[in-house]
């Protein structure tokens, strides 16, 4: 089954909480209403025509006016796949976990967490992954300012290039 066709399944069984279905190539997604998320990714786990059984990619986007949470699925059983996405405020971003659904949500929603500043409700360790706890801000968002420095530690470095051009004049 190709990924317009799970799509199709979807849209079928949840409507209107399906908000919008894009044919784009390669990967046509499926928008979904934020609140329908879990319910519609155990329909896509456990319909046996489906069997959504990887996440394989769970990422966070920053579009400057939203934040969207992109999920790519993918079924060995049946070797197809398809990709959901969620539409969040910028203003304390949340979306339901997929952990509980596919365990490899985990440190993948952590990450996005910690970049882009989605929580993730119902997770069971939501803390920062890559960055120290006290780190100021999401690196990975549009807004995002980088301190002049942390901890007394200055984030400012000197340019390889602009270094580069001072040693041939």
């Amino acid at each position: 089954m190709d990924g317009l066709a799970i799509l199709g399944r979807v849209k079928e069984r949840f409507g209107e909480r399906v908000l919008e279905i894009s044919e784009s190539v390669p990967d046509p997604f499926a928008v979904i209403e934020t609140g329908a998320l879990p319910e519609v990714a155990l329909f896509l786990r456990d319909d046996p025509d489906l069997a959504m059984d990887c996440l394989s990619n769970e990422t966070g986007v920053d579009y400057k006016d939203r934040i969207e949470v992109v999920y790519h699925l993918f079924s060995y059983k049946h070797r197809h796949g398809c990709v959901l996405k969620v539409k969040l405020p910028r203003e304390e971003p949340t979306a339901a976990t997929m952990e509980t659904i596919w365990p490899a949500a985990n440190w993948m929603e952590r990450e996005i967490y910690d970049l882009v500043g989605v929580t993730f409700t119902g997770h069971s360790d939501m803390r920062r992954i890559l960055m120290p706890e006290d780190w100021p801000g999401h690196p990975l968002r549009k807004d995002f300012v980088e301190p002049l420095e942390f901890h007394g530690i200055s984030t400012v470095r000197e340019s390889p290039i602009i270094r580069l051009d001072q040693q041939k004049k």
